[in-house]
């Protein structure tokens, strides 16, 4: 595919992190308090600053942590829809250029991605808080 540049991908994310994601952006020199928030049912997510992801330059129109973002991103406008499965978002507006090879190759590490970060959320879940 070919990308834009538009940043609409990066407003208002609600994209999902796995460990894997938190561990690399971590090694990269980010502090996860900066960008992760954690859901009630488990899930690692990236925060946003205003409406935006907090690793999106608006300005310069480029996510300041390319080379170490979370895996989402990187197969990103390929998602997971609940009603109709895998999909290319219809939020992107360069979501033509998204070849049939792409959406499969894309599509099936999605699934797997999203069966990690759900295991990961019940173990979350799982594990007994500290007082």
């Amino acid at each position: 595919m070919r990308c834009s540049r538009c940043g609409k991908c990066c407003e208002e994310t609600e994209m999902l992190l796995c460990k894997a994601d938190i561990s690399r952006l971590e090694k990269a020199g980010y502090a996860s308090e900066g960008f992760v928030r954690y859901d009630r049912q488990g899930y690692a997510r990236l925060r946003n600053q205003e409406i935006c992801c907090v690793f999106y330059d608006a300005q310069k129109s480029r996510c300041r942590a390319y080379k170490h973002r979370p895996l989402g991103c990187r197969v990103y406008p390929v998602i997971y829809c609940e009603e109709e499965g895998v999909v290319v978002d219809n939020i992107c507006p360069m979501q033509d250029t998204v070849q049939r090879a792409e959406l499969r190759r894309k599509g099936s590490r999605v699934v797997k991605l999203l069966k990690e970060i759900d295991s990961e959320a019940e173990a979350r879940r799982l594990k007994p808080s500290v007082p």
